[in-house]
């Protein structure tokens, strides 16, 4: 058996990882599962989903919620990611992520942040985010499981996931204004971020989120996640990376 399963698992490589993060910043939605209080059984529901800004997945949910107790009462639960398209839904890749759920404290600045950069992908949630008996929960990847579709499976762990370093909060702290800026007055280079480096379609997409590796963005239902040609170092390589990436997407267009 042990064999057998060595055989089944790849060694996780760049494009592993790389695929493994656009699921996790992609997703809009995902199934958490938690261990119901009592009976130790499992529980499965649907939640919405973002992600804060080093990578950890965000989740806003209700008091009312039995998924909620479960949280609080043990803090262990896995969430899947991915959705099927046409065909055989087993054929498209997902990542299921075994987490520790961490409820954030209101006001806390871990707890703005993540609200945050909930909101801008969620901005529907706005109507129910500021009622007092919903809460931001921070979901700590401690491993995962990707499934990249027949015969690509991988084992990656928390530093395949999560990224680190100073950059992460000096960039944080300037984001808003950032993609503030970017949705205001470089929608055109947004639409070629989401065309030429996303493969995406359509119009009318926004940037809702940046980080190291890269940027999320939107439209209507629709989700792109965009990676920059190489992570960043420091936040104050965020601007020339974006025009530069302006530049060359025009020129290719």
């Amino acid at each position: 058996m042990t064999e057998t399963r060595k055989d089944v698992i790849r060694e996780t490589d760049a494009e592993a990882v790389r695929l493994a993060k656009t699921l996790i910043r992609s997703a809009r939605f995902g199934a958490l599962a938690v261990i119901e209080p009592g009976t130790g059984a499992p529980l499965a529901s649907r939640v919405g989903t973002a992600t804060d800004i080093d990578g950890a997945p965000l989740i806003l949910v209700s008091m009312l919620a039995a998924h909620t107790g479960a949280l609080l009462a043990d803090p262990r639960c896995s969430l899947l990611l991915g959705e099927p398209g046409k065909g055989d839904p087993l054929a498209h890749p997902r990542i299921t992520l075994a987490c520790q759920a961490l409820r954030l404290d209101r006001g806390s600045a871990e707890h703005l942040r993540a609200e945050r950069r909930y909101l801008n992908r969620n901005p529907k949630a706005k109507l129910y985010a500021g009622l007092g008996d919903f809460s931001i929960f921070r979901l700590e990847p401690e491993r995962a499981s990707l499934n990249g579709g027949f015969g690509k499976a991988y084992l990656l762990d928390r530093a395949d996931l999560i990224t680190s370093g100073p950059v992460v909060e000096e960039l944080a702290a300037g984001e808003q204004s950032a993609l503030d800026h970017m949705n205001a007055d470089h929608r055109d280079a947004i639409a070629i971020y989401a065309h030429h480096f996303g493969g995406a379609e359509g119009d009318g997409w926004t940037a809702t989120g940046f980080d190291p590796d890269g940027m999320d963005l939107a439209s209507a239902d629709g989700t792109c996640r965009v990676f920059f040609p190489q992570p960043l170092a420091a936040a104050l390589e965020l601007r020339p990376v974006l025009v530069e990436m302006a530049k060359a997407g025009r020129a290719a267009g």
